[in-house]
């Protein structure tokens, strides 16, 4: 299989099962005038992380990487009335487009996007998360699984993206920021006994990569 085949079962399979959204196709035009990298989860994915969140009946989210919202409006969306998505991102201008795009699809009052690095932001928060989704630099996951560990309640669900790295997950050699953060979270989950978890790969419009979806069990 190649990637054209990849991007048209994804475009089938977001035809069909996602369909046209103004908000969503809103904040990729706006990502796009901003000149964001293209590095948005695809649509049938971000359908995942809504259906993820409302199967759980999440009522707080903690996202690490905003970009320019894409995500967040798809977690935002499963939320209660009163639920609240705290998300955080590095890089201003992100931010900035990410507001603008959570404002334009209606999700500003429940939606609270904080600017800084995660790891400067994580000790001004306080209390526990329903959900985690973490797609931010790579190299950090260990460390933000660790403050999501110790901010969870039993059955907390904390989804990490971009674990699979093309395949480049295997080399135990690499010195790839990314890879070596990413092999440092398939250890931490394996030896930590407070979860359950596993990793899914996945193909599709974004190329080769995969997920990895934990549950805290204590």
């Amino acid at each position: 299989m190649t990637q054209p085949v990849w991007n048209d079962v994804d475009d089938y399979i977001s035809g069909l099962l996602v369909g046209p959204d103004e908000a969503l196709e809103n904040a990729l035009a706006a990502s796009d005038r901003a000149g964001l990298p293209q590095i948005n989860v695809a649509p049938n994915h971000g359908k995942l992380l809504n259906l993820i969140a409302r199967i759980h009946g999440a009522r707080r989210i903690l996202e690490f990487g905003t970009l320019a919202g894409y995500s967040t409006i798809w977690l935002a969306r499963a939320l209660p009335a009163d639920g609240e998505l705290i998300t955080l991102e590095a890089d201003p201008h992100h931010a900035e487009v990410a507001k603008g795009n959570i404002a334009a699809a209606g999700l500003a009052d429940r939606v609270e996007v904080k600017v800084g690095k995660a790891l400067d932001t994580l000790p001004t928060l306080d209390g526990t998360f329903d959900l985690f989704f973490i797609d931010a630099d790579k190299a950090n996951n260990p460390a933000y699984v660790r403050w999501a560990l110790d901010h969870s309640r039993p059955g907390t669900v904390i989804i990490v993206d971009n674990v699979v790295r093309g395949g480049r997950v295997l080399d135990a050699d690499s010195t790839d920021p990314s890879v070596v953060g990413t092999r440092e979270l398939a250890t931490l989950l394996a030896n930590e006994p407070r979860v359950s978890a596993t990793m899914v790969q996945t193909v599709g419009g974004k190329g080769y990569d995969g997920f990895a979806l934990v549950v805290v069990d204590s």
